[in-house]
């Protein structure tokens, strides 16, 4: 399925060519013998099985770590991990744990971590009433490490078991994109540029192609040809971008998606303010997607600065033995400082001293492009060998703690953008970025970091300050350490 995708991206054909393109697509992508139903099904029952088995398996290792935090009697041991690893798949379903269809489930189980803290405490109360009844001398210290073990655990096995079951191809989506332009070009390289997600574009359909170039896909016809395509079962999902077909026809398409089991997305209009919205409200039969206007309020600021402080002086305790180790790498790798020292452009665009541990030779040039960013590749020969391994892992970066603590910055917030960078901003929009203190991690670093162009950033840096919530700071610290460990978009 790779190799078809990769085969038919660099070839673009006009109207002329729409016959042999579909002729193409039929010799490089065979059709299923399993409907789109049918094969969704079993997509998602392959996942869920998955992660089931992860549960069992944390469930199992959490129960005899119990058994032995809690002094259970060594013969009922076995009888706490049997017990564990069963309930645990049972109260996870019940809890919802198990539901695989949405495309953000799919990619991450980051959207589930509340979810799965409320599970691991529920859970912990039916295990302190079988340590009592098997005769445990510390059932409270049990019950409440099981409550641990179980979210830590069941949390890396999941992400394990999704991490496997992102490199089957079988599973992939064929995808065929609705609409063409360059919100549509935008749609198709982000599908190319976050492979986990499973789906791969195929082509596209649209009655008046719009700078057709642009998406590097055959032309598959006009919204005619869907049902058509759908009819030979060479579709698993279709990508609704910006098309200037009539309303009648897109809803057509969305009803033949529909009929077949076809999974069906759509990029709504305005998509780059809907980063605030939280409510699906309903005048009528018409549903609409309430936006909310972030709310700074002297109180939601204090408890965003409490939850800065608690964090960063946590991770500057914990991480203060690897801190030691790597100035003394730094100091042995290379001459120069173990410090850089940078002037950044902050809150309402006052400058501050940005700390980092020194990734590069002393006295190598910085590069700019005109429009401001830092010019930057994967074998730079300005960067030193520890250097490389810091920027791995965004360890390069801890020293920043210090500025979270110092006020500087925010745990979660806008990147803080050089001075030549934040001097290239120049629409009034862009500014808004200013209103909260930049981050340590923010949206740009857990959706891609280097891989996500200049601009991007500076619109999900947008995003992010006009739809800011408390929640959505957690999410993204939750989001921020797998994206570390996986070193995805790191140069």
């Amino acid at each position: 399925m790779e190799a078809a995708s990769a085969g038919l991206r660099p070839r673009v054909r006009g109207h002329e060519g729409i016959e042999e393109a579909s002729a193409e697509l039929a010799a490089l992508v065979p059709p299923s013998h399993l409907t789109a139903r049918r094969a969704g099904a079993i997509r998602d029952g392959r996942l869920r099985r998955r992660l089931v088995m992860a549960d069992v398996l944390a469930g199992c290792a959490a129960g005899l770590l119990t058994g032995v935090l809690a002094s259970v009697p060594s013969n009922n041991v076995a009888v706490v991990a049997l017990v564990v690893a069963l309930g645990w798949p049972l109260a996870a379903g019940a809890c919802g744990l198990y539901t695989v269809s949405p495309l953000r489930t799919w990619a991450s189980g980051v959207g589930e971590a509340p979810r799965l803290a409320v599970t691991s405490l529920l859970v912990s109360w039916p295990v302190f009433g079988l340590l009592e009844a098997l005769g445990a001398t510390r059932p409270v210290l049990g019950a409440l490490g099981t409550s641990a073990l179980m979210a830590v655990g069941a949390a890396l096995g999941r992400a394990g078991a999704r991490a496997g079951i992102h490199r089957t191809a079988s599973l992939r989506q064929r995808t065929v994109i609705v609409g063409s332009g360059s919100v549509a070009a935008d749609l198709v390289g982000r599908l190319h540029r976050y492979p986990e997600l499973g789906l791969d574009p195929v082509g596209f359909v649209d009655d008046d192609a719009h700078e057709p170039r642009q998406l590097g896909l055959p032309r598959l016809g006009g919204l005619e040809a869907l049902p058509r395509l759908i009819a030979q079962r060479r579709v698993d999902r279709v990508m609704i971008a910006f098309t200037r077909s009539r309303h009648e026809d897109l809803l057509e398409c969305v009803r033949a998606c529909r009929d077949a089991g076809v999974h069906v997305d759509i990029v709504p209009r305005l998509f780059e303010f809907l980063d605030g919205a939280r409510y699906l409200e309903q005048i009528g039969d018409m549903p609409l997607v309430s936006i909310q206007v972030a709310d700074f309020t002297r109180l939601s600021r204090v408890v965003k600065r409490g939850l800065d402080i608690a964090v960063a002086g946590v991770l500057l305790v914990v991480l203060l033995p690897l801190m030691a180790a790597i100035a003394v790498a730094i100091k042995l790798d290379s001459r120069g400082p173990v410090l850089f020292v940078q002037p950044r452009a902050g809150r309402g665009g006052r400058l501050f001293r940005l700390f980092k541990f020194r990734s590069m030779r002393v006295g190598s040039p910085v590069l700019v492009r005109e429009d401001g960013a830092i010019v930057k590749g994967p074998h730079d020969d300005r960067v030193t060998r520890v250097g490389r391994v810091l920027r791995r892992f965004s360890l390069d970066e801890a020293p920043q703690l210090l500025n979270v603590l110092r006020g500087d910055m925010s745990m979660v917030g806008p990147r803080p953008l050089v001075i030549a960078e934040a001097q290239a901003l120049s629409d009034a929009w862009q500014s808004r970025r200013a209103d909260l203190r930049p981050g340590l991690t923010g949206p740009w670093q857990v959706l891609g970091r280097s891989h996500i162009p200049f601009q991007d950033m500076i619109k999900l840096d947008y995003q992010y300050v006009a739809g800011w919530s408390l929640a959505r700071d957690l999410e993204i610290l939750l989001a921020t350490f797998p994206a570390v460990l996986t070193g995805r978009g790191a140069v």
